[in-house]
């Protein structure tokens, strides 16, 4: 019998990619909150190689990301910018100056990572081979000072376990991220639960842990920036559907369809019918009343799931208002994805939210 004491395999090794255009000081907190001092490299705190990509930037981004220590990439002005391709790029320069990760850890700009999350996040991923991508509750910091922010903090809250995607903040299994070839750089959004859909067919999980992740600043504070986030979400529901609804999982075909259906074909359905009716009789002019009547259900069924994942009652009505009247703008991002199909060339960003510094966003 051998006397030898077993070996512990050495601990992944964690790099980290973060990144932002015109973030200001929420990008300085983003890279404080994993440049921090006394951190070991590997489980807390400050990973081993930490890279930002910044995406033109106008307000001395790139100087404070270098005052940091973070290894900076300016990406070519002259390609469009997406997010994806900020992250892929960073993901270079990470081989380049780490070239044994076994991790890497995406950030984005206007985020800061919580205490412990590292840790938690990276012992998952070495516990469970076959898991590639592992995300947590990303949380938004200022939860009430507007709807919309406070949208945003209930709209992360999903549940527990295996999952089909994550968002832009997660910890990845650099040798799975790779072998799907990363993010697909062409998507201008909803690039994070298509990379996940490649690396489900390939055969791996996706799981979100019961962990404070990120903090994130989403300074809404009006309602027009709620409807090009909206704009957004459809677009990229149309998107998906169109590019990958065809394989088994119908990938975003529902959501897609239920966009169109509610903004466009349930009120036209309605519509017509009381046109036609007012040959017959005037009480078809009740059937009218089926339009705001068919938003009241959608909104109170969203309300239930809410209060089911344990919302207050006020808030999960508020959820389920917005949830039905956002079905508007996400069919006006279905209809502009098809329209620069139509068109052509690159498609261009949905940007909702200003440039500025970090902190209590002003009430409108």
């Amino acid at each position: 019998m051998s006397d030898a004491t077993p070996q512990t395999a050495p601990a992944p090794r964690i790099g980290l990619v973060a990144i932002g255009r015109n973030e200001g000081d929420r990008l300085r907190d983003c890279l404080d909150s994993v440049l921090g001092e006394g951190a070991d490299g590997r489980w807390n705190g400050q990973p081993e190689a930490v890279v930002y990509v910044d995406s033109g930037s106008t307000d001395g981004s790139v100087e404070l990301a270098e005052s940091r220590g973070a290894s900076v990439v300016e990406l070519d002005t002259s390609i469009p910018f997406t997010a994806a391709r900020a992250r892929n790029e960073g993901r270079e320069r990470l081989r380049e100056v780490a070239p044994d990760l076994g991790f890497v850890q995406f950030v984005d700009g206007d985020c800061t990572l919580r205490a412990g999350w590292l840790e938690a996040a990276a012992a998952t991923l070495a516990a469970e081979p076959d898991v590639a991508v592992v995300c947590g509750r990303r949380r938004e910091r200022f939860p009430q000072a507007t709807r919309w922010n406070k949208l945003c903090d209930m709209e992360w809250d999903t549940p527990v376990g295996e999952a089909a995607a994550c968002g832009g903040d997660a910890l990845y299994r650099l040798p799975a991220f790779d072998a799907v070839g990363g993010f697909d750089p062409t998507f201008i959004c909803g690039e994070e639960p298509q990379l996940c859909l490649r690396l489900r067919r390939a055969g791996h999980r996706v799981l979100r842990i019961d962990q404070e992740m990120t903090l994130h600043d989403a300074a809404m504070t009006s309602w027009r920036q709620w409807w090009k986030r909206s704009t957004r979400g459809g677009w990229a529901y149309a998107e998906g559907a169109d590019r990958y609804g065809n394989g088994p999982e119908a990938y975003n075909v529902k959501q897609d369809k239920s966009n169109v259906f509610w903004a466009w074909v349930f009120p036209a359905i309605v519509g017509v019918s009381t046109l036609l009716g007012l040959f017959f009789t005037l009480w078809s002019l009740l059937l009218l009343l089926l339009i705001p009547a068919g938003y009241a259900v959608l909104a109170w069924r969203v309300r239930g799931y809410r209060i089911g994942r344990g919302d207050g009652p006020r808030d999960a009505l508020s959820y389920g208002v917005l949830t039905a009247l956002g079905k508007f703008p996400s069919a006006a991002g279905h209809r502009r994805y098809f329209q620069q199909q139509r068109r052509g060339g690159p498609a261009t960003l949905i940007e909702y939210k200003p440039s500025g510094a970090a902190g209590q966003p002003e009430a409108g």
